[in-house]
């Protein structure tokens, strides 16, 4: 098969105000909002008139947000609107988005790639979180201008003699046939870095022509490290590390699946976990932090960061800063030009300035422009649209925050109606340009709930999220979603609703359009 992506540039030159959905949260700034969505709209998304379409089965659970990319020419098969999803049994399929087929367009499955590989068992790495196996958990990342999608796969091989060794592997396929780019894959190697201990759960990010992979640690099983790496999108080179705990361990990078941020000039935005914090003199520790990370040759450099003066006390709670993503937000007025919000497990949400992070100062959050506090801790990111913030944290109901002059009010617009329990949800929204909005979150299940609970999507007004629409239990017969997968986001393009669940992805869109 020849992976050259002949047509990708006239395709999406011809579709420039089609949605697509390339990258976690839908655009690098991680915003979750999809402004092109002309079909669904708070007087459709009812019981009577939307619902649950079908339901594509794959080989092995969904962590990883589908990817949505219209019109793409597959060869000898047409031209299809592609749904691209990952699986933990190392997969990576398209599928016809509509729905036309329930067969792939193609797959990969890169156990077979060598002979006596495997997925990784949940046993393996003593934490039950992800099970019965770990393959594909971070969401890919797709490269229009290359026609390239990018994953990072882990497998294990048994030897007699050696015993067993873990690995983490970037791929580059091609969008239309799959076919493996570049001299992929490439296996991820540098001093220190443990291929069983080190899980990678936040999504990949693309930033002036690099990937950005990271990792954390699953259960917190020891020894790890937060590990932020690079790689050249058209060579699959190495191109920088940064180890956030060289010294003391931990402080990884999981914000509950969601993808570090990047800006327009690459630099990429991302908060770590618990761990020792020391940057003074020598040191190189960054637990419970912000980061602002600029990418040169050869090295991964910290550029700014921030971290709340009670660090010390997150850290001996397993508090994460990190257990949540960044949002960045578009320019505001006032003096604080560029803004990002992050928000952990203490429930407190941070609205920071990106050109002076603030860094970390003893005696209150002072380097902070604004702090908030929400629910009983955050697993999730928020989302932006329109000049509204829509945040779920843990324990807690959906709450939208509008903008005003570069600050948050001190009290939510409203609030939804229902609690969410543990770990909340990160909203997603569809609207068409700034009218006809609609928030989707997925409601999962608790830490500890290792049972096969439906997953339920939830539809409400974006300017009166007090109203729900719509969700998938009102007609359980006919539109109960599968068994559910914690961290899920809604994947919303052209009519659809795309979600990630254990085996299967299932479709809901408009009854009249089956």
């Amino acid at each position: 098969m020849d992976p050259r992506p002949l047509t990708v540039s006239l395709l999406f030159t011809a579709c420039s105000l089609c949605a697509q959905i390339t990258t976690s949260q839908v655009d690098n700034a991680r915003t979750n909002a999809n402004p092109h969505e002309t079909i669904l709209t708070p007087s459709n998304v009812n019981a009577r008139q939307f619902g649950k379409l079908f339901s594509f089965r794959v080989d092995g659970d969904v962590y990883a947000q589908p990817l949505y990319l219209p019109r793409v020419q597959i060869p000898g098969k047409g031209t299809h609107n592609v749904l691209f999803v990952a699986t933990e049994h190392d997969s990576v399929y398209a599928f016809d988005a509509d729905g036309a087929s329930r067969e792939p367009l193609w797959q990969v499955n890169f156990l077979k790639q060598e002979p006596g590989t495997s997925t990784v068992p949940a046993d393996d790495v003593s934490c039950p979180f992800i099970q019965p196996e770990i393959g594909i958990t971070p969401t890919p990342v797709i490269d229009l201008q290359s026609g390239t999608i990018y994953i990072l796969a882990r497998t294990k091989k048994s030897g007699v003699i050696s015993g067993a060794h873990y690995f983490h592997k970037l791929h580059a396929l091609a969008i239309t046939t799959g076919a493996e780019k570049y001299g992929g894959p490439i296996e991820v190697q540098t001093k220190g870095f443990d291929g069983l201990r080190e899980l990678p759960r936040a999504g990949l990010t693309l930033a002036n022509g690099q990937v950005i992979l990271t990792w954390a640690s699953s259960c917190d099983e020891g020894p790890y490290h937060g590990w932020v790496m690079s790689y050249d999108a058209r060579s699959l080179k190495q191109t920088g590390v940064l180890n956030t705990s060289p010294d003391a361990g931990q402080s990884g990078i999981w914000q509950s699946d969601m993808a570090p941020a990047a800006d327009g000039a690459g630099n990429v935005y991302l908060s770590t976990g618990n761990g020792k914090f020391n940057v003074s003199g020598n040191a190189r520790d960054y637990g419970d932090s912000v980061l602002k990370l600029g990418f040169q040759s050869g090295a991964v450099a910290v550029l700014d960061y921030f971290t709340p003066s009670n660090q010390e006390a997150l850290n001996a709670r397993d508090g994460d800063l990190g257990s949540g993503g960044v949002m960045l937000l578009p320019d505001q007025p006032g003096t604080h030009l560029h803004l990002l919000i992050a928000a952990g497990k203490n429930g407190v949400l941070y609205l920071l300035d990106r050109d002076r992070l603030g860094q970390y100062q003893t005696g209150g959050n002072a380097p902070a422009v604004q702090t908030l506090r929400l629910g009983d801790g955050f697993y999730s990111a928020p989302a932006y649209w329109n000049g509204h913030v829509y945040a779920l944290g843990s324990d807690d109901f959906l709450a939208d925050f509008v903008l005003e002059q570069g600050r948050l009010p001190d009290q939510f617009a409203e609030r939804g109606q229902q609690k969410f329990a543990n770990p909340g949800a990160t909203p997603a929204v569809s609207a068409n340009g700034n009218k006809d909005g609609i928030v989707w979150l997925i409601e999962t299940k608790v830490w500890n709930d290792f049972g096969n609970r439906p997953a339920v999507l939830h539809a409400y007004d974006a300017h009166s999220i007090g109203r729900e629409l719509y969700n998938s239990e009102e007609n359980k017969s006919r539109d109960r979603a599968g068994s559910a997968v914690r961290f899920a986001v809604p994947s919303i393009a052209n009519g659809r609703v795309y979600i990630g669940l254990k085996s299967e992805v299932d479709v809901y869109g408009l009854l009249t359009r089956r």
